[in-house]
């Protein structure tokens, strides 16, 4: 995932640099690699390319400030949506950290770990100055006698009604 504009222009670099380096891969083959090593390196870097291509259009995206909503489906994807938040809220790390009165080197470590070296409160600071609210629900897998599987679903939401997430899935909503 880029993080930062700094991020942005390297990985769009790296896209021309890898589009030019497939294309010398196709149009000018190696008479000395074998035929199943040059399609096993052409499709590496036909991979590489296609994941940074996704990477530069979600931040394209992101940075457009189109997304309503952030769907994630663990508490590790909740606190990379916090990244994808502050990007499509237009702030910076710098700006972030400003406004928590936090250095941005702070906020580039937290990015870096995907807010796992985050304490809880520090998340919900986080989450009100981006305005973001979380809504879900949370499943408890419980072990019967017969040794099947059953859930259990506890709905929540800030007002204490049901929340209009779909079975195992969550959203980190924009505050308007």
């Amino acid at each position: 995932m880029i993080k930062n504009e700094r991020q942005y222009k390297i990985t769009r670099a790296q896209v021309a640099n890898f589009e030019r380096a497939l294309r010398q891969l196709e149009q000018q083959p190696d008479p000395q690699l074998h035929p199943r090593l040059r399609q096993a390196e052409i499709d590496g870097v036909r991979s590489q390319l296609e994941e940074m291509r996704e990477d530069v259009a979600e931040y394209e995206e992101l940075k457009s400030g189109h997304p309503e909503s952030i769907t994630f489906e663990s508490m590790d994807e909740m606190l990379q949506g916090l990244t994808r938040a502050r990007i499509a809220r237009g702030l910076s790390q710098r700006a972030l950290g400003e406004k928590l009165h936090l250095k941005e080197q702070q906020i580039q470590r937290y990015e870096a770990t995907d807010y796992a070296s985050c304490s809880t409160s520090r998340v919900v600071d986080v989450m009100q100055v981006l305005g973001v609210t979380v809504r879900g629900e949370s499943v408890l897998v419980n072990e019967s006698n017969s040794g099947k599987a059953s859930t259990t679903r506890s709905r929540s939401s800030p007002r204490g009604r049901a929340a209009s997430a779909t079975a195992n899935r969550s959203v980190v909503s924009r505050k308007r």
